[in-house]
Parts: C-alpha cells; structure tokens; sequence
C-alpha cells in the first residue's frame, strides 16, 4: 500500500502538470476562462502527444468555435453515426484546420507536432495498417506527411488526403463542418444520407431533443457515451479511437460478465427500464421460466413484452433511441413503398393461391357418391364396387404461422431492411388471412426478451408495429426457439410453422456468478450445434421450421448446419417475395 507521502507527490505531480498544460492550452487560445478537458494519465506514454492535444484544443477554441462544432458532432451521433469513425475523422480535421494559423505565430508547435506523429505512429501503425480502411489509410498518410512532408499512397486515398489538406484554408467551423460530414459520408457510410439524413437534417435536430438524450444513461450496447465535451476531447485527442471489435474484446473477457449480488438485484428493473413493462403477469413468467429454461438455459429467465415505446417506464436514452429508430424504419420503408407494396401483394397472393387449392372441392374413387357412368358395365360382370365418384372438401383454417426476428447487436447495421421484411412477411399472411404471431428476441444478461409485434388474431394494423423493430445485446437462438414454440404448439391449428429471421450467429453472454449451473459460453459451435438440436426437435414436434438468412455470407454455412435444406437467402429486396413464397408454398402443399 503507498504511504502518505507517495500518495501526496502523484497528486502533486498531477496538479503541476495540469497547470503546466492548462497554462499551455490558455496561451494558446488567449482565453483564460476556457474549460476544457485533458489527458493527464497520457503524459506518462507520450508527452508530445499529449502537450501537442493541448496545443490544438486551445488553437480550436481560438480560431473557431469549439461548441458548434462539438454540437454538430452530438448531433450526428444522435442521428445514427458511428462513434469512433466519426471521431477519428474530427481529429484529423481538427488538425489541418488548425495547422498553418498555429505554426505562423508559434514556430515551435512544427517541431512538437513532428515528435507527436512520430510517438503516434510508433503507437498506432500496426493497428491502422491491420484496419485497412479508407480512413485508416488516410490517417497514415497524414501522419507520415506531418513527419517528412512526404507520403505514399494510392490515387484514391490521396485524393482524400488532398482534400484534407485543403482545410487548411478553413475560414469558419462550418468549413470544418461540412468536410468532416462529407468525408463520414463518403468513406464511412455511403448510405447515410439516404437512410438517415442530409448535413442540413442533421444540423436541424433540436437541443431539446439532445437534452433528453443523457448520454450517460445508455445500455453499454446502445452506448454513445458521448457529451458536447467528451467529444471535443475526442475530436481534440491524437488517441486513436477503440474500435468496435476491441471494445467488445475488453469488455466481455472471453464471453463472460462479472457481477455481483447487488445487480442481480437490480437485473429485472434494469431490464424493465430498458426494454418495456411485461404484459405478462410474474406468476405466469416464472412458470413459463420454470418450464422452459432447462438444460444449457437453466440459469436463464424469459421477458416477455411489446418494446419500450408501448411500456415505457421513463422516457431514457434507451426510449429516445427506439424511437428515432423507429422514424428511420418508417423513412426506409418510404424510400422503399414501391417494391415493398409489391412484395406484400405477391407473396400474398401465393399464399392465397395455395390455400384456395387446399379449399377446392377433391374427388376420389369410392364405393358410394355420385354414380360414374362409364363403370357400370362392371356391375355383375366383376367384384369391384368403385363405380362412385366421391366429393368431399378440403378446410384452409388449420395453419397457423409465428415469425420470430433476431434482435441482436449483430443486426444493427441490417435493422431497417429486418424490419421492412419483417412487415413485409407479416402483412403478407394478413393479406392471405393465415392466423399469425410476430416476436423478436434478444438477451442481456441473464434474461432472453421476447418482444411481441402482434398476436394471431390482431387486425392488420398491427402489422405496423414491425416498424418499432431495433436491435441491441445478444441472443441465445436455442432458447428463444423453444420459448416461440410454445406459444405455437398451444394453438388449435393441426398444421404450424415457424419462420426465423436470423444472421445464423448464437452468440449470448454468460453472468459469471457463483453457483452457475452451465458456466460454458454460449457462442460458436456449441451455440449452433444447441439452435440445430432445438431446429431438429420442433420438427420432431410437428412444427414446419424455416430459416430466412439476412446476415453475412460467410455466416451461411452455420445457417445451413442449423436450418438443413429448408432456409431462405434474400440477397435483394426485390425476390424476397419469390424466395420466401416458394419455400412457404412447399410448406402448404406438403401438409396436403
């Protein structure tokens, strides 16, 4: 344990820095009422780097506006940007911005900024270069042109590079603004304008929508964690930013979550807070629990509810997300009202078509009905007593359909189009009037959340309710099958089928807590070898089991180990109709 006087020279090493850099930053900008936020704990690993941050923060603030630009910043987060991309392209624009105004007054900060690049190249090569991606390579090449005013690079990325460099001549932060805005649109998410907004939409977004947005109080999965200034500490920073595989690394520790007692405790409100109130009573949860979480899914509970933005306790982050989520749901489906209407009309339409040949009056040879002319020779001639033709009718009323949707983290990037198939699927058997049952299903925790769209006998309207799909945590796809099945085998119908919506990726976390009955990680083959045992007894069971694939391509092969023959890979839109109606065609006229 450190005795006093250890603990009193670190904090007094602390303070005398902070002075030092503040003293620095304050001269720099010429505003000695400037707050601002630095990286003590970085000094010890770079002091270039981090005397050179100070440099550019106080230089931000002193020729541009370091609040409009960090609200621009909130803003496109909030609109649905990816965090570390965005900030890792802030700092690089921050840096060109500031670059020639600093130098021409201070002829030191050159010197300081070369042995930063310099630290930050020793730091950061590898990973950039294993990245590999349009910004990471720009990144590189900046930071080589800072060190010898020279780089190599490609046509494409110096393309880039050049028009980085061109900040230089920014006269104002919209100048900033604008190419920071261009460059995540360009490099990072080429659709993002189309799915969630222009410059000018992102900028319109109102400050009280941002203060209802307490960053702070996201789901780590949801989490943006990112205040005005938090990112301008970021865009300000030479750190680079985590990414997204790197974050998840340190924060599951090989599949596992540590907790204690006193969030056990907290678990169930925490996940009402976040996913919705439960429409369904506790007594009947707990037996459901009871019944259903056995084997690898003993220490799990189910949570069954209709999503926070129709069980919401209080209006969280977690709320505001879902419900922009929901309006860009809406805009995609509106990009897209053409061929999705198209879709609805056509698959219901053979699904109409199918169970109409099911209803058709059949006929068959018998020993009574209607007599058949042509066989009466036979009467006193031969022993056959087939000389009746019988007619009897087939009934359509006995299929019943549950749709459940992977609602995991995993599907984030794909939400909008999982949802618009989603309401596709779902209208489809409204229009062709086939009882059916809407469910998405996700995991914190301990807990696997069932979210219900619609019931079996709902009107059409609830169809709508697909628009409400979002995606977050894990999902245990083993458990999530049993808990759709039986809701299914409770019908009355003779004939059921399950549809899966799923990227073929099982993949849940493990509360690592004492006395834990099945510690193992529920992810890779032994997740998928569980979903293809629970696939396997469903059918056993009597229910007609498809999977419909909307994931990666190189997940295909877990999908085929899980599904067998009977799944659908949707590649455009516009088939999804064709592909999902044959396999569902198959599924009818096999039940004949």
């Amino acid at each position: 344990m450190q005795d006093r006087s250890q603990i009193y020279s670190e904090e007094e090493y602390r303070y005398e820095l902070e002075n030092r850099m503040k003293n620095l930053l304050w001269t720099v900008s010429g505003d000695y009422d400037l707050d601002v936020n630095l990286d003590l704990d970085s000094f010890r690993e770079s002091q270039y780097i981090t005397l050179y941050d100070a440099v550019k923060q106080g230089a931000f603030a002193r020729y541009f506006s370091k609040d409009e630009f960090g609200m621009y910043l909130v803003k496109k987060l909030y609109m649905g940007a990816d965090e570390p991309s965005l900030a890792g392209l802030a700092q690089m624009c921050v840096d060109q911005a500031v670059l020639q105004k600093i130098t021409a007054e201070r002829k030191g900060v050159s010197t300081l900024r070369k042995k930063a690049f310099g630290d930050i190249l020793d730091r950061d090569f590898d990973r950039l270069a294993r990245r590999n991606d349009p910004v990471a390579r720009m990144k590189i090449a900046m930071l080589q042109q800072g060190l010898d005013g020279t780089y190599t690079a490609g046509k494409m990325v110096r393309e880039q590079v050049e028009e980085l460099f061109s900040l230089q001549n920014a006269e104002d932060t919209m100048d900033v603004i604008r190419k920071v805005d261009g460059f995540y649109n360009r490099l990072v998410d080429p659709h993002f304008e189309k799915e969630h907004g222009t410059l000018e939409q992102v900028l319109s977004v109102r400050e009280a929508d941002l203060k209802k947005f307490d960053w702070q109080d996201f789901l780590d999965e949801n989490a943006t964690e990112a205040s005005l200034e938090e990112m301008m500490r970021q865009a300000n920073s030479s750190t680079l930013p985590e990414d997204e595989e790197e974050a998840e690394e340190k924060k599951h520790r090989a599949g596992k979550i540590l907790i204690t007692e006193e969030d056990i405790k907290k678990m169930y409100s925490y996940i009402e807070l976040h996913f919705g109130t439960s429409y369904m009573d506790a007594r009947e949860q707990e037996r459901l629990n009871r019944r259903i979480c056995r084997g690898i899914h003993a220490d799990c509970k189910l949570y069954f509810t209709e999503g926070i933005l129709k069980g919401c306790v209080r209006e969280n982050n977690t709320y505001v997300l879902a419900k922009r989520t929901s309006e860009m749901n809406e805009r995609f489906y509106r990009q897209n009202q053409r061929i999705s209407r198209h879709n609805i009309a056509a698959l219901g339409d053979i699904l109409k078509r199918s169970l109409q040949a099911r209803n058709e009056d059949d006929t068959q040879i018998s020993d009574y009905g209607t007599v058949i002319p042509q066989k009466l020779w036979k009467v006193g001639r031969t022993s056959d007593t087939k000389l009746f033709l019988k007619q009897f009718k087939k009934n359509n009323s006995d299929f019943v359909v549950d749709v459940l949707i992977d609602a995991s983290g995993s599907q984030r990037s794909r939400q909008h189009m999982i949802a618009l198939q989603g309401y596709i699927l779902s209208a489809a058997l409204t229009r062709a009037g086939i009882p059916h049952r809407v469910l998405s299903f996700c995991s914190f925790w301990d807990y696997t959340v069932m979210r219900r769209f619609r019931e079996y006998n709902d009107p059409a309207e609830a169809d709508w309710n697909l628009m409400e799909f979002t995606s977050s945590s894990n999902n245990r796809d083993g458990l999530a099958l049993r808990a759709a099945a039986d809701g299914l085998l409770a019908r009355p119908e003779e004939n059921r089928v399950l549809i899966v919506l799923s990227d073929g990726r099982p993949n849940d976390l493990v509360v690592n807590r004492p006395n834990a009955k099945n510690p193992a990680v529920y992810t890779g083959d032994y997740a998928v070898k569980d979903t293809a045992s629970e696939v396997r007894r469903l059918r056993s069971q009597g229910i007609s089991v498809l999977g419909v694939f909307a994931g990666e391509e190189q997940d295909l092969q877990a999908e085929r180990k899980i599904f067998g023959k009977d799944f659908a890979y949707i590649r455009e839109l516009s088939t999804f109709a064709h592909v999902v109606g044959r396999y569902l065609r198959k599924q009818l006229d096999e039940q004949d």
